[in-house]
């Protein structure tokens, strides 16, 4: 039995995509529109020595596996991979290849694989993940996200907008639920590239601080700032949020940062950013969630691995009890999960039409990385497999919350 066969009984029998291997055998869907093609024996090393994704992932990123077509088309027609369920005699016959090529696991995996060290979301260990994943590139950033530089997910008034369109509508969403007027004070967390901060200080005259573990990051925004004249208004600091000494806010946006706090961090977290605002301030929380309660928190290990070191995510209620539990009435709630699916598409679309420049910027290993995670999250987002919500509470002044008795958005 050809690679091509092993590949195809391993993954299922019924695949809508095309299967070539090194030694000449194919399997699959003749002259499908996705070709997955086994450029080595190591493709099949790497899935046993990590059944499942992390196994499918090494071999992509590695170069041992190749997917010629539309990398989200190609995931939509794989089911789950276990290799545990692969029956004896064809996990036999495996071992039986592997050792014919004097191949076996262990097998060294990528050199861009991270594996953080110290204690769990430390201060110097969350530095050291935020810096793997954001730290890339501003250059390949800017080919990826397009000129909005917003990392997170966009809110599209219509099917047909563009991506900095819908980035433009997030964060103006995020500012009239926060309820910003000229001459407030905001504080941004996790502020990326400044998006937010630029934002509030250009269109509502709003003196706003961001913050961010990306050295990287603060440098380019700061740059950004002064470039567009706001340097009076906006800043950004490469500071830790739980450094930041200034209180009295008047709002604090956190866009996409709670993904990196952990569950038993989030009491502190809540807690914290409720002592930076004045009574009656709001605190607009936007982040990845699990559908329900019975996910575990921590990411696939491909995610975990490769994307996003000591990720968490919870379900929207924990979110809801935390914050409720540490600070905050909360006022609103929405999922925006179809927009993520759409903002995704939009980053992986960038990515192919700029691809030849990202491998020369960030290396081809890297690049294979964000094209696969970017096509596997857009998949997550359409499946109800993750969710993004928006939470919207207030700092309570004793009983008054200073909030209208409709949303003003």
């Amino acid at each position: 039995m050809g690679w091509a066969e092993v590949f195809m009984r391993i993954l299922g029998s019924d695949l809508s995509v095309e299967i070539r291997a090194f030694d000449g055998s194919r399997a699959g869907r003749p002259g499908a529109a996705v070709c997955v093609e086994i450029r080595s024996p190591l493709a099949l090393s790497h899935l046993a020595a990590a059944p499942g994704e992390l196994g499918l992932a090494r071999a992509y990123v590695s170069g041992a596996i190749e997917v010629h077509g539309d990398m989200y088309t190609a995931l939509a027609a794989f089911p789950s991979v276990a290799l545990n369920d692969i029956p004896p005699s064809l996990r036999r016959e495996l071992a039986v290849k592997l050792v014919g090529h004097r191949l076996w696991w262990p097998v060294r995996p990528p050199a861009v694989e991270h594996r953080p060290r110290g204690w769990r979301h430390s201060k110097r260990r969350d530095s050291s993940s935020i810096s793997y994943h954001y730290d890339v590139s501003n250059r390949f950033y800017e080919w990826v996200l397009g000129p909005s530089m917003a990392y997170t997910c966009a809110v599209y008034p219509e099917q047909t907008s563009t991506l900095e369109e819908a980035q433009f509508t997030k964060h103006d969403l995020v500012a009239r639920k926060l309820g910003l007027q000229e001459g407030m004070r905001l504080l941004d967390v996790g502020c990326g590239w400044g998006g937010m901060v630029m934002h509030a200080a250009e269109h509502y005259g709003v003196r706003a601080l961001g913050v961010t573990l990306s050295r990287q990051q603060a440098q380019w925004a700061q740059k950004a700032i002064a470039e567009r004249g706001l340097a009076d208004l906006a800043e950004v600091r490469y500071l830790d949020y739980r450094d930041v000494a200034e209180t009295g806010f008047d709002a604090v946006s956190s866009i996409g940062l709670t993904e990196h706090i952990g569950l038993a961090q989030l009491p502190g977290y809540f807690s914290l950013l409720a002592s930076k605002l004045r009574p009656g301030g709001r605190l607009l929380n936007h982040c990845i969630t699990r559908p329900d309660g019975s996910h575990g928190s921590r990411p696939g290990k491909f995610i975990g691995r490769y994307v996003f070191p000591d990720g968490e995510l919870e379900p929207v209620g924990t979110l809801v009890s935390a914050m409720n539990d540490n600070g905050f009435e909360v006022r609103h709630e929405e999922n925006l999960r179809e927009h993520y699916a759409l903002t995704l598409a939009g980053w992986c679309e960038n990515l192919e039409e700029h691809w030849d420049e990202a491998v020369a910027e960030a290396g081809l290993d890297r690049a294979r990385v964000w094209r696969l995670y970017m096509a596997a999250c857009r998949l997550g987002f359409e499946r109800n497999i993750v969710q993004l919500h928006q939470v919207l509470g207030v700092r309570l002044d004793d009983t008054d919350a200073h909030y209208p008795l409709r949303p003003a958005w």
